[in-house]
């Protein structure tokens, strides 16, 4: 079953009004914001990477206002521990029963802010709710809702007293950015809007959870071609066979490049991916996941740069076709 006509113009609208609306608060950044709100929509979680002052936190805030859902931020330090996210179970001597008492991870959209200053232990008690959107405690399992998002925030710069987020909890983000700073005209924009107080702009919720939750299933009804996914999977391989690449790209990563592409293409205004949505997303849903051998990256090599070449080097399906 594929999208309607109708169901394709209304996802499409909507989605536009969502990127403007969060465009608001984060002035000049709309393929930035795009990839975010594709990562909501295809139920994935997002790590931004980027220096202080570009608006990482400003673009989680400003996505969860405009989600009519519940949001949470957590402040990740070194002494952060695990229960202090997922939640605890506590004796009540009232009803002489063990109660479960949600941590913050429990709503729709949860900010990680500098996510790579707590400890591995507490990294670790994310890896659970991430991929399966449930925590369990105690050895009892309660789920966190639909939509959830994680939007994770580091810093590249600032290295003391942080924690390398390790390769499997990388492999759960579906797509990993940077905002950069702004051009000139939209930092006069952002000057001549600041407010007052400390608080920044809050922004009015457009869109409930129930409708994100049926942007969701629709997204997932987007037609991909069985050539694309051939292409999708040849990626994932050159990746794992790559000269100056130690860990390539797993299945998930090829998973995760299907449903942002699904996304990217109803966004569009199609009911179709065509090899174009899948490399406009290459780059944010594989790069992260790749290691390299430490040679190359002290003589200046990156998985962008890896990724580039093998993007060049794989035909498209309609290049083989007419090949």
């Amino acid at each position: 079953m594929t999208l309607t006509p109708d169901q394709t113009a209304w996802f499409s609208t909507t989605f536009g009004q969502l990127v403007a609306n969060v465009e608001r608060a984060v002035v000049g950044k709309t393929h930035v914001i795009q990839l975010a709100m594709t990562c909501l929509i295809a139920e994935g979680h997002m790590l931004l990477e980027d220096y202080p002052g570009t608006g990482k936190t400003s673009l989680a805030r400003a996505m969860a206002q405009t989600l009519h859902g519940k949001q949470n931020r957590i402040q990740f330090t070194p002494d952060l521990l695990p229960s202090d996210v997922t939640g605890v179970t506590i004796f009540d001597q009232a009803s002489q029963k063990f109660e479960f008492h949600q941590g913050p991870i429990f709503a729709n959209i949860v900010l990680a802010d500098e996510i790579n200053r707590a400890s591995p232990k507490t990294q670790s008690a994310l890896l659970e709710v991430m991929e399966e959107s449930q925590v369990t405690v105690d050895g009892v399992t309660h789920l966190v809702g639909r939509p959830f998002m994680v939007i994770a925030t580091q810093n590249p710069i600032e290295q003391a007293g942080t924690y390398r987020l390790p390769e499997a909890q990388l492999d759960r983000f579906l797509m990993k950015s940077s905002i950069g700073y702004p051009d000139h005209a939209s930092t006069v924009q952002i000057l001549a809007q600041a407010p007052q107080g400390r608080g920044g702009l809050v922004l009015d919720p457009i869109i409930s959870t129930e409708h994100v939750a049926t942007m969701i299933d629709l997204a997932a009804q987007v037609h991909v071609e069985p050539a694309l996914l051939e292409y999708i999977s040849t990626l994932g391989e050159e990746t794992r066979n790559a000269h100056d690449v130690l860990l390539g790209c797993s299945v998930r990563a090829g998973l995760a490049l299907v449903r942002a592409s699904k996304v990217w293409a109803a966004a569009s205004g199609r009911n179709y991916v065509l090899p174009d949505d899948v490399k406009s997303l290459a780059q944010p849903v594989m790069a992260h996941r790749m290691v390299l051998d430490p040679e190359e990256e002290f003589r200046g090599n990156t998985a962008e740069k890896v990724l580039d070449r093998i993007l060049g080097q794989v035909s498209t399906p309609q290049e083989r076709a007419t090949a």
